[in-house]
């Protein structure tokens, strides 16, 4: 009765906490440590600022990678950080909390999450699939007869969606997410003008000056990196059709997730979907002209949901309170 009720999407990139219609902390999932006594330095926006900029003693790391555990110590420490953040370290009732994973998980990477969580300080632990937890958090009327698609583009995984009656009718995923586009970005740039640059760098062109398809507006940014040939610094200009033409490779493989979910949807949920187009949720679903690109690609109108960031967070936190409908439809909530 007491208990706080937090909804949390563990992401690769970022980490969303929310309750009831609130979110209360968006922090990049990083941690830095140091490498020889294995002692935790910074997590959050700290670790995020340090990153590439540390001496050798210290490693930045991300805990998670494409979407689940790759270490489980550090993420277990993170998420009590969070936690403790959220609802402070001195608390008489430990939070019920709904967390996010990627559709298509193990047993085993389900488990992880699960007592990871627990070992943070919850009392109780549900697991929800992140597109329905997307699907809940944007409003759609996930409990009808009516087929919603919702396609969540995150940091580490794409994943597609047809649901309906509190339940995943057809899904796909594919490990390809923010993370993925910039690598694309760094390999483009090395191999076009033999400039190494670093994933920061690449992340704030996307965002700057980056696009999935022509925008009718070409924009020019300036990055620094090392020369290849010299090994001295050298800076250089990128344009918005250079990272279109970048982001194509990993692009299509979001796009053809979206495609053969829409190939497995039975004919009457179809028809629902192309009434009512296909809505996108996660961090890089803000990628200018993803939008026009995934309409372009597949023939179902794509649009961006109002707060694509919180969506996977606020629906975690919802599905809370709609625990014995969702238990119903989705088996290991």
């Amino acid at each position: 009765m007491f208990a706080r009720r937090l909804g949390i999407d563990l992401g690769t990139v970022n980490v969303t906490v929310a309750e009831r219609e609130q979110v209360l902390l968006h922090e990049p999932g990083i941690v830095a440590i140091t490498i020889e006594e294995e002692k935790i330095v910074a997590i959050g926006q700290e670790a995020r600022d340090m990153y590439g900029r540390t001496p050798e003693s210290i490693e930045v790391i991300r805990p998670m990678s494409d979407g689940v555990i790759a270490d489980y110590e550090v993420t277990e420490a993170m998420l009590r950080y969070f936690i403790d953040k959220v609802i402070g370290g001195l608390r008489i009732f430990k939070p019920i909390v709904m967390i996010t994973v990627p559709y298509g998980v193990t047993s085993v990477e389900r488990r992880a999450v699960h007592e990871a969580v627990i070992q943070a300080g919850a009392k109780e632990v549900h697991l929800i699939p992140e597109p329905l937890a997307a699907g809940i958090g944007v409003g759609l009327p996930i409990d009808t007869p009516t087929g919603n698609l919702v396609v969540n583009i995150g940091g580490g995984t794409s994943e597609a969606a047809v649901v309906a009656m509190n339940g995943i009718v057809a899904a796909d995923s594919v490990r390809v997410g923010g993370v993925r586009l910039d690598e694309a970005i760094v390999n483009y740039v090395r191999r076009k003008y033999n400039l190494v640059i670093g994933d920061m760098t690449a992340e704030l062109a996307k965002v700057n000056v980056g696009a999935a398809a022509d925008i009718g507006e070409e924009m020019r940014m300036e990055i620094q990196g090392r020369d290849q040939v010299d090994g001295l610094p050298k800076m250089m200009t990128v344009t918005t059709s250079e990272i279109i033409e970048a982001l194509q490779e990993p692009l299509s493989l979001i796009a053809g997730v979206v495609k053969k979910v829409l190939e497995r949807t039975p004919p009457e949920l179809a028809s629902d979907i192309i009434d009512r187009g296909m809505v996108l949720t996660g961090g890089s679903a803000l990628l200018r002209g993803i939008d026009v690109y995934l309409t372009k690609e597949t023939n179902v109108p794509a649009f961006l949901a109002d707060d694509p960031v919180g969506a996977s967070a606020l629906g975690a936190s919802r599905g809370l309170e709609r625990l014995d409908a969702l238990q119903r439809s989705v088996p290991g909530i």
